[in-house]
């Protein structure tokens, strides 16, 4: 028998999995996996478990009525949850937080397997984990408990979902608490990660894709262009990486390697010091082509530090681009603030 896996992705930025048997109504998987979405009548009457399906196919039946789900909002994406029965897998945003389903993160092992430098500007990260370790949307973080610290620190996959190996990379600080750890971590240390957390994650590609990179910000674009050449996606897609110094620029040979597996997949580094030789000098707003933007048609993701996020925000508002949706995720180097527009 067919079944589908469904992300519930709540507003506390909780992600939870369930598995949805063929036919099987999502609350009714939901409650299996003891997770209480909203409900009130289960008869498709009060309206109550509304949601909004972000990917997937499914069906609704006719076992409700227009007060508890309209004809527009079932266009636009509306579901309710005591009447969607998958076809596929699916994302649903919840419109309560995790605790409320009294549900909860989720917390991991994991093992170091590799810990390798970058210059000394980043670290990548890879470590191991159980068949059992929670799926996640490529785009998403964790939280990475620093061992002997009492402290965590968030951190972006750079890997796609459904890997045993799973990957980081991360931004190295002089006196960091995380940093100063891997400069002595060895293969086989465990640690205790929590998560999958975080509403900046790739959405159903329907029309090209503007990425903007900032720093080690680069991470979820990997997780999001393997998913993507996995799926051997035909899509337009448009990378800028953006970096302060010139050692700054890491994994780019990554980059090129997704040039030559996504047909319609092109890159370009930007260096803001001025002292670099860099053919593209400054930052990720100036070197911005206007095909990139394909006149607002697009799907812009953006990933870096705040500065590099109001100073995006504000190019789009200057210079009235509008694109069809504009998802950006903040991060500083103790912390990552989730914010979609």
């Amino acid at each position: 028998m067919a079944s589908y896996n469904i992300a519930l992705n709540f507003e506390d930025g909780v992600t939870r999995f369930i598995n949805c048997k063929d036919g099987e109504k999502i609350l009714d998987a939901a409650y299996r996996s003891k997770i209480n979405l909203p409900m009130d009548c289960s008869d498709g009457v009060c309206g109550t478990c509304k949601c909004r399906a972000e990917s997937g196919s499914y069906e609704l039946g006719n076992d409700y009525i227009d007060d508890a789900l309209t004809v527009d909002e079932a266009e636009s994406g509306l579901i309710l949850t005591c009447q969607m029965r998958p076809t596929s897998d699916c994302v649903i945003a919840v419109a309560t937080t995790s605790v409320a389903c009294k549900t909860g993160q989720q917390t991991f092992a994991a093992t170091v397997a590799r810990v390798a430098p970058h210059n000394d500007a980043a670290i990548v990260l890879e470590l191991e984990v159980d068949a059992d370790a929670p799926a996640f949307l490529p785009g998403q973080y964790v939280n990475i408990a620093v061992p002997g610290s009492g402290q965590h620190r968030s951190y972006s996959f750079s890997t796609a979902p459904g890997k045993q190996r799973i990957g980081f990379l991360i931004k190295k600080i002089p006196g960091g608490v995380m940093s100063s750890w891997l400069e002595r971590a060895e293969g086989g240390e465990k640690l205790d990660l929590t998560g999958p957390l975080g509403s900046f994650y790739m959405r159903k590609v329907e029309r090209p894709l503007l990425f903007l990179a900032g720093g080690t910000g680069l991470a979820p674009f990997l997780s999001m262009l393997e998913v993507l050449a996995h799926e051997n996606s035909q899509q337009q897609i448009h990378l800028i990486y953006g970096v302060t110094r010139d050692l700054d620029l890491v994994l780019v040979d990554e980059l090129e390697a997704y040039a030559g597996r996504l047909p319609n997949f092109a890159y370009s580094t930007v260096v803001a010091e001025q002292a670099s030789n860099h053919p593209r000098k400054g930052w990720v707003t100036q070197h911005m082509p206007a095909e990139a933007l394909n006149g607002g048609e697009v799907d812009v993701y953006l990933c870096g530090p705040p500065a590099m996020v109001d100073a995006v925000r504000k190019h789009f508002d200057d210079n009235g681009v509008k694109p069809n949706s504009f998802y950006y995720e903040k991060f500083t180097p103790n912390a990552v603030a989730k914010e979609a527009a």
